[in-house]
């Protein structure tokens, strides 16, 4: 059996040519394999992995060389404070996604006790950030795939967040007629244009196209929510979304013909202009 730190040296050697970030990816399957921290790898170098391990190990490989992102192999991906488990039924989520969590905790009062709900939830990522945050908050998450649903409670339950409930439906039309109004409406629909290129390109090709695609150019998602929102909200209240690094003067533009009102937009950590959120008077 190799030994941990020949595995690095070897793995990180065939991924070159798949990966933007060999050595980071094999770290990532060491661990996995292991059941053990990063600190482990170098603490460690020497450790042979038993032959199951390495049968585990290979087949990993296999499936990254094959193209398939980290997080599907391993079924989880760190976001926010926690590690979340993750399927192909959902969106990996995003480190510019924590972006839209910081924005909706710098505008809402923490001190109240609001109720948000967050369209498209699929992991479940950004609802289970902001009831993690704002514990006196309650927090509603939806998507249209039952299996997202399911797999976002049991996130929820992992975590212990008594906060947050999830129901599985087409954006609005999941909640159940007990549930009022809204002081804040938050969501990462899709966005992208059926035709765009980056749909063919690294770990998107794997996603469900139905959490990325959307029609009108990537905006028909976003139009839709923003003219029902409206219906959801107190006033008072503000709809946020994330959306396509180019998107934002068309969502602006949205908001503005819905008659939002203070519209304003921040960037991801790529220096796009990549959330913009609104307030309903």
């Amino acid at each position: 059996m190799k030994s941990i730190s020949e595995l690095q040296q070897l793995a990180s050697s065939q991924l070159a040519v798949a990966s933007p970030s060999p050595q980071e990816d094999v770290e990532q399957l060491l661990c996995h394999v292991l059941q053990k921290p990063r600190s482990y790898l170098f603490t460690w170098p020497d450790q042979q992995l038993t032959a199951e391990q390495q049968t585990t190990f290979d087949n990993c490989l296999f499936q990254r060389l094959k193209g398939k992102p980290i997080a599907y192999i391993t079924g989880s991906r760190g976001f926010w404070q926690f590690e979340l488990e993750v399927s192909e039924a959902t969106l990996i989520p995003r480190p510019d996604t924590e972006i839209l969590v910081e924005q909706v905790l710098a505008v809402a009062d923490a001190n109240q006790s609001l109720h948000v709900i967050d369209l498209g939830t699929g992991t479940g990522a950004i609802a289970l950030a902001l009831a993690y945050e704002r514990p006196n908050w309650q927090v509603t998450g939806v998507d249209l795939l039952p299996e997202a649903v399911e797999l976002a409670a049991r996130n929820g339950k992992r975590l212990g967040l008594t906060n947050v409930q999830f129901f599985a439906g087409h954006w609005f039309e999941a909640l159940p007629e007990t549930i009022g109004q809204f002081d804040l409406v938050v969501s990462n629909p899709p966005y992208i244009p059926a035709d765009d290129p980056h749909l063919q390109q690294g770990d998107v090709r794997f996603e469900p196209k139905s959490a990325l695609v959307a029609e009108q150019r990537g905006l028909a998602a976003i139009n839709e929510i923003a003219k029902n929102a409206s219906d959801f909200l107190k006033p008072g209240g503000y709809l946020f979304f994330e959306h396509g690094y180019d998107q934002a003067t068309a969502v602006r533009e949205i908001l503005a013909g819905f008659n939002y009102q203070a519209i304003q937009c921040k960037q991801d950590l790529g220096k796009n202009d990549r959330i913009t959120f609104a307030l309903y008077c």
